[in-house]
C-alpha cells in the first residue's frame, strides 16, 4: 500500500485545484491507498510538509500549477522524494512537457500506475539572493514582463490571459543588451529575450525551446534579438509551434552553466514567479545551472 500526501494549492486555475485534489483522493483512497490531503500553509509550511510526507516514504503530490511545482521540487530532490502532479494551474507546461493529463481521473491513474523517471531542475542564482531551484525555465526581458503582466490580469478569462500580456508586453518594450556565457563561450546581443529551458513549453503552450529535453543534462538558450515591435507581433504565433527558431533573429545555444548579465537592468522570471532582476554587464552574472537527474517523477 503506497502512501500520497495531496499538496493543494487552493488559489490555483482559479480555485479548481481543490475540486481536483478531491477527485483524485476519493480515486486514490478506493484503490486501497492512505492519502493525506493539505493546503499548502505558505512557503516555509509546505516545506515542512514535504519534509514529513518523504520521512514517512509518501507519493508527494502537487496539486497546481508551474509555480507551485517549482516552489517545491528541488525540496523533494533534495528529499529523496517521489513527486506526482495533478496539472491545476493557468498553465501547466511542465506537465505539459511531461506528457501527463490534466482531468483528475487520468491524472490518478497516472499517479496509480506511472514510472517514475528521473528529470533534470535548473538552480538559478542572482548574486546577493539565495539560489533558487525551479523546473521548466528561467527567462529575461521581453518574457518576464510578460510574466508579470498575467499575474495582474487574473479577472481576465484564462484562454485570454498569456495573449493578451505576450502582446502587451511587445507593443511597450525596449531592446536590451545582454552579455550571455554558456559553458564560458560568451557573446553580446542586442535583444528582446533570453531563455535558459529545460522544458521546451512555456507560457501556457508556447514551444519556446522545441529541442529542449528534461532528461538530457542540457540547457537550451533561446536569444531572441531585437525587432521591430510590428515583427515581433507578426512573428508571436510562430512561438506555439516552435517555428520562430528558425528565424534569421533567434539563437538557439545548448550547455550545462549559462551566465547572464544585461543593460539597462531587466526582470527575469522563473516558471511564472519573479526572480528579481538581472546584474549590469559590469556586475558578476546572473547564474543558471543543469541539475542533471534530480527529481524523480510519476509519469
Amino acid at each position: 500500500m503506497t502512501g500520497y500526501t495531496l499538496l493543494v494549492n487552493p488559489a490555483c486555475g482559479g480555485g479548481s485545484g481543490a475540486a481536483a485534489a478531491e477527485s483524485v483522493a476519493q480515486i486514490l483512497r478506493g484503490a486501497g491507498h492512505d492519502v493525506e490531503v493539505s493546503p499548502t500553509p505558505g512557503v516555509r509550511g509546505t516545506l515542512d510538509l514535504v519534509d514529513a510526507a518523504a520521512a514517512r516514504g509518501d507519493v508527494i503530490v502537487l496539486v497546481g500549477g508551474d509555480g507551485t511545482l517549482s516552489s517545491l521540487a528541488g525540496r523533494v530532490a533534495a528529499r529523496g522524494g517521489t513527486l506526482g502532479i495533478v496539472a491545476a494551474g493557468r498553465g501547466n507546461d511542465f506537465a505539459r512537457m511531461l506528457g501527463l493529463p490534466t482531468a483528475p481521473a487520468a491524472a490518478a491513474a497516472v499517479l496509480l500506475s506511472g514510472s517514475p523517471m528521473k528529470v533534470d531542475l535548473l538552480q538559478v542564482t542572482i548574486p546577493g539572493d539565495e539560489p533558487r531551484v525551479i523546473a521548466g525555465s528561467a527567462y529575461s526581458g521581453l518574457d518576464a514582463r510578460a510574466g508579470e503582466i498575467v499575474n495582474t490580469v487574473r479577472w481576465m478569462p484564462l484562454r485570454l490571459q498569456y495573449p493578451y500580456s505576450a502582446l502587451h508586453a511587445v507593443a511597450t518594450y525596449r531592446p536590451a543588451r545582454f552579455e550571455v556565457a554558456v559553458d564560458g563561450d560568451g557573446a553580446e546581443y542586442v535583444g528582446a529575450s533570453v531563455v535558459v529551458a529545460n522544458s521546451a513549453y512555456y507560457g501556457n503552450g508556447m514551444k519556446i525551446a522545441p529541442s529542449a529535453a528534461v532528461d538530457d543534462g542540457l540547457l537550451d538558450v533561446v536569444i531572441i534579438e531585437a525587432e521591430s515591435r510590428r515583427k515581433l507581433m507578426q512573428s508571436l504565433p510562430k512561438v506555439y509551434q516552435g517555428a520562430h527558431v528558425n528565424l534569421p533573429g533567434v539563437h538557439v545555444r545548448r550547455g550545462r552553466r549559462v551566465e547572464v548579465t544585461a543593460s539597462p537592468h531587466v526582470s527575469m522570471g522563473g516558471d511564472g514567479e519573479s526572480l528579481g532582476r538581472l546584474p549590469g554587464l559590469a556586475q558578476p552574472p546572473a547564474i543558471v545551472e543543469v541539475l542533471h537527474e534530480a527529481l524523480t517523477v510519476l509519469a
